[in-house]
């Protein structure tokens, strides 16, 4: 078995997991959740397997390089990121809940990746650098932290509407199983700093992998004028929250915009526009 075949068999173990996570919320089926866990910890242990397999391979072959460098690997490593992400969340805070609405972020991340080139490559000139690896892994530390805050917005969203139509009051209702309206705001906040430190130590890690490569801290590609829009957007929700006590409705649709230019930034840019970071759409 190769590489490829051991991180895509992930894609099914995360639906699997995905799937019963969803099972927990829909059907309460409480006793589901220490499948859904351990589902997850082994596609974690296995995609983790897959990545340190591929880089041994790279080498193998005369190439070797960190998996980071092309929209396959990349897309692995975001899956592998949002996985270790959630398990943190899970065990911190004692609710598996919260998978419903993360995990499937995982699995959406490796089918993605399923259809994209598997194909080991040499780097081009300018990723032939220490920077790469320093630069990737804090941009999709980032990335995932806000892929999970994303779907806390989402949660909260839906927890928020069944409060206002009072169907809280009922014990039984599938959406009272969800936490408290005041605990998904907290994560969501902490989980929207977690990634914007990230980023901010991406978009740095970026600049000075930038100067060594091309001669210039900043050069207004697209890739980097939409990693400072988004940059913006998560600084302009925090400072809201600082000063003005932002929180509740509002942060969680601040968590879901920012997120919506994520994948902007990450997918759209790199098909749609063309610049310095175009080699990311291969």
């Amino acid at each position: 078995m190769n590489s490829s075949q051991l991180l895509g068999s992930t894609t099914f173990i995360f639906l699997l997991a995905s799937f019963l996570y969803i099972g927990i919320f829909v059907f309460r089926a409480r006793k589901l959740g220490l499948i859904a866990s351990l589902a997850s910890l082994i596609g974690f242990l296995v995609l983790t397997a897959g990545i340190g397999l591929r880089w041994a391979e790279s080498y193998k072959i005369g190439i070797g390089h960190a998996p980071l460098s092309n929209m396959y690997e990349s897309l692995v490593f975001f899956a592998w990121s949002i996985i270790i992400f959630y398990l943190f969340l899970e065990y911190k805070f004692k609710n598996r809940l919260l998978g419903a609405f993360a995990v499937p972020f995982a699995f959406l991340s490796m089918a993605l990746a399923g259809l994209t080139d598997p194909n080991i490559k040499p780097l081009i000139p300018a990723l032939q650098s220490n920077w790469l690896i320093a630069h990737v892994m804090t941009c999709f530390v980032g990335y995932a932290a806000f892929a999970v805050a994303c779907g806390l917005g989402i949660m909260y969203l839906i927890k928020d509407t069944n409060v206002e139509k009072g169907k809280e009051k009922n014990p039984d209702s599938l959406l009272a199983t969800l936490p408290a309206l005041t605990v998904i705001d907290d994560i969501t906040h902490k989980t929207i700093v977690f990634g914007f430190l990230w980023l901010s130590a991406g978009i740095i890690t970026g600049a000075i992998w930038a100067n060594s490569a091309w001669g210039t801290y900043w050069s207004w590609d697209p890739k980097e004028t939409w990693s400072l829009i988004t940059w913006f957007l998560y600084a302009a929700a925090l400072h809201a929250r600082f000063t003005r006590g932002w929180g509740g409705k509002r942060i969680a649709w601040l968590a879901i915009i920012g997120f919506v230019s994520v994948v902007f930034t990450y997918y759209g840019v790199n098909y749609l526009l063309s610049g310095l970071h175009s080699y990311g759409g291969s």
